[in-house]
Formats: C-alpha cells, sequence, structure tokens
C-alpha cells in the first residue's frame, strides 16, 4: 500500500492514511440492466428479465440504458424484512399524526405509492493506530482563616491507542441525504447475504454514485473521532484535558459494496418534494413532512394568548387588578 501523510484542519493533528481498492464483485454476462431518468438522473439497476416503466425518486418515465456486463457488482446485500403493505400502513399512520402537516398531506394528494427500492452504501473496516498528548489539570480548593484557594496542578499526558472499528456505513448515494440515511440506522449488519442478481427481481437497486476511495476520508473523519472519544474517557480522573497533539494512523483493512433496503414514498407540496422512508429491515422510519405555516402560527398565537390568560387570572387571584 502506498501512504500518504496529511495535516487535517484541526490544530495539532498528524493523519496518517493509506491508499486501498474497496472488495467489489462484477455483473456476469448481461445479467443486469440499467435505467436511466432523464429528470433526475437517478440510475436504477435490475436483473435482465425486469422492465422499469418510472422512477422510483420522481416518477418520471426511465429510458433503458446498456446492459451491464463486468460493471462494479454488490457484493453484500441485506433483503427485506418489512412487507410492502406493513410499510404502506405505517406510512398512512405517520402522516396523519403529523401536527402542523397541511391538510392536503393527511388526505393523501400527490403522494405517490411506497416503493421499495435497495440503496448503495459502502461498509468499511479500518485500524486505527496512534498516540495523542494532552495537557491535563486538577483543581484542589481549600480554606485559610483569610480566604478559600484554589490549587491548580498541571499535568502533560500521553495517551496511546490500537483500535478496530468493524462495519461503518458510508452513503454511496446522492439522491437520499446523509441525514436521511443515519436517521435510517441502525442496520444489523450481521443479517448481511452474500449478493445474488435474483434480489433485483422484487426490488431495483440505485447505482452507487459515490466511490469507495471518494467516501473514505469522511469514513476515516469518523474513526478520528472515535479515537478522540476513546482517549478522552481515559483522563476522566482530571478537571480538565485538552488535546495539544495527536498522530494517527488509521488504515482501511476492507470495503464492500452493499446494498440496503428502503420503503420510499415521494409528496409534491408547493414547489418542494419531500420524502418519507423507511428501513426495510427494521422498520425504523425517516422523513421531512411538510409543514403548514399557517397551523405553526395559529398554534404559536394559541399559546400566546392562553399563557397571557394564565398569567391574568394569577394576578387577579393574588388581589392584583383585573386589566
Amino acid at each position: 500500500m502506498e501512504e500518504q501523510e496529511k495535516m487535517t484542519e484541526e490544530s495539532g493533528t498528524k493523519l496518517k492514511t493509506a491508499a486501498f481498492a474497496p472488495h467489489t464483485a462484477v455483473f456476469g454476462d448481461e445479467e443486469a440492466r440499467q435505467y436511466l431518468c432523464r429528470n433526475c438522473g437517478a440510475i436504477l439497476v435490475t436483473d435482465n428479465h425486469t422492465a422499469m416503466t418510472d422512477c422510483l425518486f420522481c416518477g418520471s418515465q426511465m429510458t433503458l440504458g446498456k446492459r451491464i456486463s463486468g460493471d462494479y457488482a454488490p457484493t453484500k446485500i441485506i433483503p427485506f424484512n418489512i412487507p410492502q403493505k406493513n410499510a404502506a400502513k405505517a406510512f398512512q399512520k405517520w402522516r396523519r399524526k403529523i401536527a402542523f402537516a397541511p391538510k392536503e398531506f393527511a388526505r393523501g394528494k400527490h403522494i405517490r405509492e411506497v416503493t421499495g427500492i435497495y440503496i448503495p452504501v459502502w461498509i468499511y473496516d479500518l485500524k486505527g493506530q496512534g498516540a495523542a498528548t494532552l495537557h491535563c489539570t486538577k483543581n484542589k480548593t481549600y480554606d485559610t482563616e483569610e480566604e478559600t484557594v484554589t490549587e491548580t496542578s498541571h499535568f502533560e499526558v500521553l495517551r496511546k491507542t490500537d483500535l478496530t472499528f468493524r462495519q461503518i456505513p458510508g452513503n454511496a448515494s446522492k439522491k437520499l441525504s446523509d441525514r436521511l440515511v443515519n436517521q435510517l440506522k441502525p442496520f444489523d449488519f450481521s443479517d448481511r447475504k452474500d449478493f445474488q442478481i435474483s434480489y433485483l427481481a422484487s426490488h431495483a437497486a440505485e447505482k452507487y454514485d459515490v466511490t469507495g476511495e471518494t467516501l473514505l476520508p469522511r469514513i476515516q473523519k469518523q474513526a478520528q473521532q472515535y479515537m478522540d472519544e476513546c482517549i478522552a474517557d481515559t483522563v476522566k480522573d482530571y478537571d480538565t484535558a485538552v488535546f495539544e497533539k495527536k498522530e494517527y494512523n488509521i488504515s482501511p483493512l476492507t470495503s464492500d459494496y452493499t446494498l440496503l433496503p428502503v420503503w420510499i414514498a415521494y409528496y409534491d407540496y408547493g414547489d418542494e418534494e419531500y420524502i418519507f422512508a423507511m428501513n426495510g429491515q427494521t422498520g425504523k422510519i425517516a422523513a421531512n413532512p411538510p409543514i403548514s405555516k399557517i397551523k405553526v402560527a395559529t398554534s404559536a398565537l394559541l399559546i400566546i394568548f392562553f399563557t397571557f390568560l394564565f398569567f391574568r387570572i394569577i394576578t387577579v387571584l393574588l388581589g392584583g387588578p383585573l386589566l
């Protein structure tokens, strides 16, 4: 491996990384086909016997692209565990309970069907080794005849760490935001299966548009934060602890192109597009529903009015003026 050394923006932190090649498979001879949405740019993959007409993201007509041979294929997949009817019922129940949603949202206008799709992620294992120097203090307070005295002792503390990080996921889709994908976590990666093209006979998969190499620095930054937290946990006996210098070597061990099951439904309101998503393995929901500004304003005015009324009643009961 060719080692690269770089200084991060964080003061005093030196981070060593290593170049690597992610683990991937390849599609066999024309066993899959690729569809392109010319409206939103989504690229979806199915098996060679499944035809797609509408985009699962925007509902526009799909264009058949090339049959895939030799391109990157997933190595792992988590199959759907939640049936489509359960996801649809959960969506209907969820949208009726949103307090400040517009009436049109509860009535179901402009809502597309809840659809299953496999979203792409890279799953990383990494090795983190390094050392950090911290400036720590301990305070001792005691009383004299004249005053209270606080003595502060200063320490330079060296900590070394050697950690292995397992199954850190990174979002490889530009269509679904990192925030939304993070809300769908956790997935149980122990349920991962070896990818087979037959899984795409039931649900299409979005093709990754962020490579494993491109995503790696973000994953290493997460690992660096975990290392900081681990080291910080070892200096809790001090009153303060501030990192002065860090030198970490974070090397990728493996990275697997993996597909995760997600139920999604889109809703158009005004000029915006909103999304409902459900973890197809656990049933956890993530969404960004539309909010009615009129409902929010009305609720705020009612709260102000009743708060004012409550305090006026208290004032009168205590003998104050009525007005």
